[in-house]
Order: structure tokens, then sequence, then C-alpha cells
């Protein structure tokens, strides 16, 4: 899952960052209301966490125009904003969720994810490749009856590769999908982790799922 935070302040967005990744998700994030805005339009969230007192655009200008330009990505306001005036401001401007600062990272979590299971058709959950699942909901990857454990980074490298099974992944929308911006595309981060992930789902398996189309990327066949 791919999370847009929007927050001026480093300090919390940072810790919203890394909750979420050592939870699976990508996570890019904009410190101003405009970045913001450009991001939402641009890109392709799954959800977008949103301050309201932005530098450059404030928050309910960037979920206005975002909205109008016919953004639907459920979108969670955090402020330290809790008057009800404001509360209902930001879910008549658009937002689906709306949470008040300090907060609860498990809250936060919480509230996420029952956003985007609303979100989810029934049975999405459940991603397919031959005889490999694995499941968004408990986070269960089964190779055969083979229990595979994997650490965040190479769970969201799988799920990616799984999400888009049987297409050629370049390094470089590898490292955007998966990675985020952290990463120069000359980096062999990716390499690396497809062999870990390579000794972990295709060691043992009928035929090896995970294909170097060299020249071009990866890809997951089934």
């Amino acid at each position: 899952m791919k999370v847009l935070i929007v927050e001026d302040d480093k300090k919390i967005a940072g810790f919203i960052k890394s909750g979420l990744a050592s939870e699976g998700f990508t996570v890019d994030s904009a410190g101003d209301g405009e970045e913001g805005l450009y991001l939402m339009r641009e890109g392709k969230y799954d959800l977008v966490i949103l301050d309201l007192m932005l530098p450059l655009l404030d928050g309910i200008s960037v979920l206005k125009k975002a909205r109008a330009s016919g953004n639907k990505s459920p979108v969670i306001i955090l402020t330290a904003k809790d008057s009800l005036d404001d509360k209902v401001k930001g879910l008549n401007a658009g937002a689906d969720d709306y949470l008040v600062k300090p907060f609860s990272f498990v809250e936060l979590l919480a509230r996420i994810k029952a956003l985007t299971r609303r979100n989810q058709p029934p049975g999405s959950s459940l991603l397919k490749t031959a005889d490999l699942t694995l499941d968004e909901e408990t986070r269960e990857i089964k190779r055969a009856k083979r229990l595979i454990s994997l650490s965040a980074t190479e769970y969201r490298l799988l799920k990616y590769l799984m999400e888009n099974k049987n297409k050629v992944l370049s390094k470089t929308l590898i490292l955007e999908n998966v990675w985020g911006y952290d990463f120069s595309p000359e980096s062999n981060i990716v390499d690396v982790y497809i062999k870990y992930l390579r000794d972990k789902i295709d060691r043992g398996g009928k035929k090896p799922l995970i294909v170097t189309v060299h020249g071009m990327g990866y890809k997951i066949c089934g």
C-alpha cells in the first residue's frame, strides 16, 4: 500500500513514516501544501494523511483542489485543530476521517486499516501467483503449504511484484513504488532484495517464479 504524508513537522512526519514502513507500507511525504497537492494529483496513493496548518497552501485548500481535480484517495486529516467546526469543515471538504494531535500511532494505524478495508471489494486481500499466496489482512505468505517469513521491505517488494504479475518492472519503477525516492536508480538495492526473495520464495518450489528480464527489470510469473 502506498501512503502520502503531507505534514510540515519533520519529527511527526518521520515518526509516521518510520512506523508505516515497519508495517509494510510504501510512504512518500510532502512538507508544504503545494507539494502535497502536486503529489496528490500526480501520484497514485491508497491513502493520504493530511495536516491542516501547512505552509504555502492550507490543508483544506489542498483537499478541495485535489477532490476537484478528481483525486479519490481516502484522506485522514491529522491536525492540532480540535474544534467541532474544524472537524465539520474537514469532513465537508472531502476527508474520510479526522484525528487530533497528539495521537497514538496504534490508533492511526487502526484507522488506516479500517479505511482501506472499506475501499476494497470482498476477497481482494488475497494475492495469488501460481502456488504462492499473500494475504494482505494477515500478512501471511505461503508457497504451497510452506509458510514464508519476510522482512517489511521484502514484503513490500513481493506485494508489488504480485500486484503486477507477468509484467516486467524496471528497477526505477520498483525503487519508486517500494522504497519511495530514498535511493538513486544506480543503487543495487533492488538486485539485493530480489536475491533475498528468491532465496525464500523459490527455494524448494516446483519452478522459479521471480524472473530476470535482462536489460529491462524483473517480473513474477504465474
